[in-house]
């Protein structure tokens, strides 16, 4: 593994692998001081052209827990404001000796750009309505965590699908661990290429809360809207808001999860978000553990990883 550019084309094999990976990392978090050397004298630059707060700051968390050194590079204050390319801002980045780049961008395919001009590993943190890998594996990890293997488990994602990376990067990652996945949108908000998905479509969330394993609830991404998809904010939540009298009707097993940040009172009632089976706070704790996993699969090596689950130093 070279790079983590998506979660389509992605085996079940190599999915799980980094799961388990991850849960390596989450009792190395669980200690005293969650700190190895797996990747010291390793650099790794977070660069960044849209905001971000749980991406980018557990990143460069997970990137110092192993000892690594950290870049930070944000469009807004950078040579990009003056007009410099992408190609020349990781050309100028990659010069100083990097071994690898997060990239998030508003357009689709730039981490995959990115590889021809750099030597460093890329790793997708987001890219325009594409994918966003390691939020699904965060998000399929803390789903095994809670429910065991995936394999049969029913998950909703629901909301607004059309513009979500997270959904596309969840959908092929969920089905490739053997579940059933249910996109709940109304059809403005599904996208078009959606006939070659392996997933279920139905229009009406009060039809499928009482058989979920799984409520996966997104954000309206309205800042990506050029037109008016729903009739307002206020229809929208009635009919797929995710509120106190709804979530009564979920499995008692089942789990509430949001990739962030929340609109409370949107997509998902303020009470609901702190219910006990909301796991949306253990999502962000998980990765960090997460993009430990895939920085030392990029950059670390078998036998240090032997070396500090033992609890020694690699």
């Amino acid at each position: 593994m070279r790079h983590l550019l998506g979660i389509d084309g992605m085996t079940r094999d190599e999915v799980e692998h980094l799961l388990d990976l991850t849960a390596h990392f989450v009792e190395v978090n669980r200690r005293p001081i969650p700190k190895v050397p797996a990747l010291r004298g390793k650099t790794v630059v977070s660069l960044f052209f849209e905001d971000s707060t749980r991406t980018r700051l557990s990143f460069e968390t997970a990137a110092k827990r192993l000892s690594a050194d950290i870049m930070t590079f944000t469009a807004s204050s950078s040579s990009v404001k003056k007009g410099e390319s992408i190609r020349d801002t990781v050309q100028t980045v990659s010069a100083f000796g990097v071994d690898a780049i997060v990239v998030r961008h508003g357009s689709a395919g730039v981490p995959v750009q990115i590889r021809q001009w750099t030597d460093a590993a890329i790793i997708n943190g987001g890219d325009g309505w594409h994918e966003h890998p390691t939020q699904a594996l965060l998000d399929a990890y803390t789903i095994r965590d809670h429910l065991g293997p995936l394999d049969g488990r029913h998950i909703g994602i629901v909301g607004d699908i059309k513009h979500s990376r997270v959904a596309r990067s969840n959908m092929w990652a969920m089905t490739a661990l053997g579940a059933r996945v249910t996109l709940v949108a109304p059809p403005t908000l599904l996208p078009a290429d959606i006939g070659g998905w392996p997933v279920s479509v139905v229009h009406d969330l009060d039809r499928v809360l009482g058989d979920l394993d799984v409520c996966y609830l997104l954000r309206m991404q309205q800042e990506r809207m050029t037109e008016a998809l729903v009739p307002s904010m206020r229809e929208y939540s009635a009919e797929f808001g995710l509120n106190l009298e709804r979530s009564r009707r979920l499995p008692e097993h089942a789990l509430i999860m949001h990739p962030g940040p929340m609109n409370r009172g949107v997509e998902i009632a303020p009470e609901v978000a702190d219910l006990p089976n909301a796991v949306i706070t253990e999502q962000v704790a998980n990765g960090v553990s997460v993009r430990m996993a895939v920085l030392f699969q990029l950059l670390g090596s078998g036998s240090q990883l032997e070396s500090f689950d033992r609890g020694g130093s690699a």
